[in-house]
This record gives structure tokens, sequence and C-alpha cells, in this order.
């Protein structure tokens, strides 16, 4: 069973799992492709960023970002390591979409990396309903994103 929060990115073990999301992007996409929010962006007033616990210790991080009144981007999330391949993503996700929908969103859309170490996100994605689509927003076609769109 998994509790949630509404966290600060920017402090404590939250912090060191958005620190370390952000150094493996970097690690094998190029900075112009990389999309991840850091802990500042996280901490933005229309980003809501949620932690996940299981039995004290921090499982995963998940955020929200608005675009306007009735949509949304998942942004940032990452399950620790201890805890990949056991739900906790498909948990967070589920979070997510429940707050969205309690916020009145009607869509909420992602992006992700199209290299073969998102394969396991994108099908998660996919499985929960969500449909790849074009770039939205401020987002431009890039080989190294995918683009994905699920109503609420």
């Amino acid at each position: 069973m998994l509790e949630y929060r509404i966290d600060d990115p920017t402090r404590g073990a939250a912090h060191d799992l958005v620190t370390s999301h952000l150094a493996a992007m970097h690690a094998g996409t190029p900075a112009e492709s990389v999309h991840a929010l850091d802990a500042t962006g996280l901490s933005s007033a229309d980003v809501t960023f949620w932690s996940a616990w299981s039995d004290g210790e921090l499982a995963g991080i998940g955020a929200l970002k608005r675009w306007g009144d009735d949509r949304g981007e998942l942004k940032s999330m990452r399950v620790a390591d201890a805890f990949r391949g056991t739900g906790v993503g498909r948990g967070i996700l589920r979070h997510i979409l429940g707050e969205a929908a309690a916020m009145g969103l009607t869509s909420v859309w992602l992006e992700t990396g199209s290299t073969p170490e998102f394969v396991p996100a994108a099908r998660l994605y996919e499985s929960e309903g969500f449909v790849r689509c074009g770039p939205f927003a401020d987002y431009r076609d890039d080989p190294l994103s995918l683009y994905f769109t699920r109503a609420v």
C-alpha cells in the first residue's frame, strides 16, 4: 500500500530522487532532448509534485503541470530503483490521473523517450489508456521523444 504526499522536490529524499532522475535522463539523452523538470521547475505554482511512500521508504515521485483550465502534463515520474517492477509506477500514474480528474482536467498529456530504456514507460502509459499523438504545448518533433495523451 502506497501513501501519496504532496511534497517539496527541493528537499530530502524527494530531492535526491529528482536529482538522480535528471542525471539518468542526461546520461543517455542529448540535453536538447531532455524535457524533465529540475527541482525548481517542479516547485512552480502550476505544478503539483507528489511522492509515494511504502513503509516509510520513498518509492517514487511524479508531478502534474497544468496547461490552462482543462489540460495537464505528467512530469518527472520516477520509481526508486528498489521498487522497480513492483507496480509503484502504475500506482503513481493512477494517483495523478485521479488528482487530475478532481482538479477538473479533461485530458493529460506526456512526453517520454523513444529509445529502448523508455519502452517500459511507454508500455505502462499505453496499458493505462494513453495513445500516441504529436507534439503538444511547446514541444517540437524530436526523434528521441514520444508523445501521449489520454482523456481523464
